[in-house]
């Protein structure tokens, strides 16, 4: 692990810095929206904005480091990303708020493809699980960091924004330090959509999973604890919680996934989640405790589902197909990430908060029926010009 957090390290600190930005953005918008009483659907739907932003980022995304390099198109990205965060600060009007959710998604997802294509492409195949997981460790402290900044002052004054801009911002500076391993040019052959779903079933279904439970996470959660009573001290502390159960769980998990079955892993992993979240969704009236184990205990498994979908889909693929793989599941991620805070959004203001635990049940069910090990795909892509 010292050796690939040494290759690594400038990736990591871009990675942790990023999501640092990224987390308090996101849970700053939802206490501002719950704050003017109409959190659940305008909550769900700056997150689903962020998510379509994403998709859209896919193409771009391969567009634009086929077109500028690895480096110079995250570094557009974070100057598209300060310039929209700090936008917030012009009007209220949420129908702006909407824009700028959905712009920072294409940005975000143009440096994520940076990052994880980068990083499946320079890791040795054998370590490629552990190097995943250093990933996921980064960029769950930089989440985790996010909510705690949440505690000074009200969680609600603008000067959020702005340390959410520094945080992006500061981000180029370890990826433009960068001096190890490069990543292979990118194929400029054009693969389909669905030959990838043919092969990468398994993947693509998890990464969906996880993109409808994290998108929910992200933007619902929040709103979920204030309406416990929650101050928005309280609501970053509960976050940050998660996060870093979330983050503790990395480590175990990369060594695991190098040594055992990931589909094997990925079954029980979502099988033990629906159980975590059978407390918050059935409990009438938890308490403050309750809820922050139970917290803790999705965030450490719910965080696993992402890293595990990847690192299974790049096994055995060609190193030309990195990047365009990359762009494929995050895409598939940011689907799941706008359909789940829009039908839980729903649920909630219908059904209650506990709603968003009830859905988090029905999906993970889903993935512990629908993913097996028996399942066989093609030993290859076929490309088409």
């Amino acid at each position: 692990m010292f050796a690939l957090t040494k290759v690594f390290a400038t990736i990591y600190a871009a990675a942790l810095l990023m999501q640092l930005g990224s987390s308090l953005l996101m849970t700053y918008l939802a206490l501002r929206l719950n704050a003017a009483g109409i959190a659940e659907v305008w909550g769900g739907a700056l997150m689903a904005a962020n998510a379509l932003g994403m998709v859209l980022g896919g193409r771009i995304g391969y567009w634009l480091i086929g077109r500028i390099s690895h480096v110079r198109a995250f570094v557009v990205s974070a100057g598209v990303i300060v310039t929209a965060v700090l936008s917030h600060q012009l009007s209220d009007w949420l129908a702006l708020w909407l824009g700028l959710r959905f712009v920072v998604g294409v940005a975000m997802m143009c440096q994520l493809m940076v990052i994880e294509s980068w990083l499946n492409d320079c890791a040795p195949s054998g370590r490629r699980g552990g190097a995943m997981s250093l990933y996921m460790v980064a960029s769950y402290v930089g989440m985790m960091l996010g909510q705690l900044l949440l505690s000074f002052g009200n969680g609600l004054d603008a000067l959020v924004l702005s340390g959410v801009a520094i945080a992006f911002a500061m981000g180029l500076v370890p990826m433009a330090m960068h001096r190890g391993t490069q990543p292979s040019p990118i194929s400029q052959t054009r693969v389909s959509f669905m030959r990838y779903v043919r092969r990468l079933p398994q993947s693509l279904g998890t990464i969906l999973a996880s993109g409808l439970l994290n998108g929910c996470f992200y933007g619902l959660t929040p709103i979920f604890a204030a309406q416990s009573g929650f101050s928005p001290a309280q609501v970053g502390q509960f976050m940050a919680l998660s996060i870093a159960a979330g983050l503790f769980a990395q480590l175990p998990l990369g060594k695991l996934s190098d040594r055992f079955s990931r589909v094997g892993l990925i079954r029980l992993t979502a099988a033990l989640l629906c159980i975590a979240y059978l407390p918050l969704a059935f409990m009438p009236a938890p308490g403050p405790g309750w809820v922050m184990l139970a917290g803790a205990v999705i965030g450490f498994l719910q965080f696993c589902l992402y890293p595990l979908g990847v690192v299974h889909a790049n096994d055995n693929l060609e190193p030309e197909l990195r990047v365009s793989v990359a762009g494929v599941l995050l895409v598939t991620f940011g689907i799941g990430a706008t359909i789940g805070p829009l039908v839980a959004g729903a649920l909630m203001e219908h059904f209650g908060r506990q709603a968003l635990y009830l859905f988090g049940i029905a999906v993970t069910a889903l993935v512990v029926c629908l993913v097996s090990d028996r399942q066989r795909v093609p030993a290859a892509v076929a490309q088409v010009p």
